[in-house]
């Protein structure tokens, strides 16, 4: 029994982690989800994030994204920083859970650090691949959900929120820098990646990647569904 990791990616204010906890919700509740946890094909479903999944995590969290943190960082070591944290989520929770036939969804994965610290950054691409697969070791997304959504759209809905974060705190340039690094990635690797267009409401956006994650669920176990 292998689970799947679906991974949500996008801009700052996108709203990754709200449609996280909105399809791990969804997907409890379906009727094919539940039918594949009948036939011990599936477990449960494990939320996590980048940085952050794990109590190591939590600590490169506060360093890397903290809003009083003042400490200055050279690029070179947040990305170095955003591979040890990925290393330590891979090896403790992510690996793990899919082993156990868990459906991992996480807020972020490699894409970001491409996006962030080679697009945003200027770091190099090349290294960045090596980096994510150390990282990783050789784990890839079975399904990533890029959520599509105007930079300054997101930085306006972040200000809402009241105080920013680190990287929410970084220069209009800088994200808009980022946003063409997911758009590049979305036009290089089409391969089991979807779009959402992620301007409408929360429960419109939900909805549509309610539909895309069905019709994966289709591909993944057509057999298992068809009885």
């Amino acid at each position: 029994m292998t689970g799947k990791l679906i991974v949500l990616e996008g801009v700052e204010g996108c709203g990754k982690s709200t449609q996280l906890q909105l399809l791990s919700t969804w997907l409890l509740d379906s009727d094919a989800f539940q039918q594949l946890q009948q036939q011990g094909l599936v477990s449960q479903v494990l939320t996590s994030r980048e940085p952050g999944g794990t109590d190591l995590g939590i600590r490169l969290r506060q360093l890397l994204l903290h809003q009083d943190n003042d400490v200055s960082i050279d690029p070179r070591t947040e990305l170095l920083l955003y591979a040890a944290d990925r290393a330590q989520h891979v090896t403790q929770v992510i690996r793990p859970a899919l082993e156990r036939g868990c459906w991992v969804l996480c807020d972020r994965f490699v894409d970001s650090t491409l996006a962030y610290q080679g697009y945003g950054r200027g770091l190099d691409l090349q290294l960045i691949h090596q980096l994510n697969h150390i990282a990783t070791a050789g784990l890839t997304p079975d399904l990533t959900l890029w959520l599509q959504l105007p930079v300054e759209q997101g930085l306006a809905r972040v200000s809402q929120r009241g105080a920013r974060d680190r990287m929410e705190r970084a220069d209009l340039t800088f994200h808009q820098r980022v946003q063409r690094g997911f758009e590049t990635l979305a036009q290089q690797y089409p391969h089991n990646r979807a779009t959402i267009k992620a301007g409408d409401s929360p429960t419109a956006v939900a909805g549509a990647i309610f539909a895309v994650v069905e019709t994966y669920l289709e591909q993944w176990y057509p057999k298992d569904l068809a009885t």
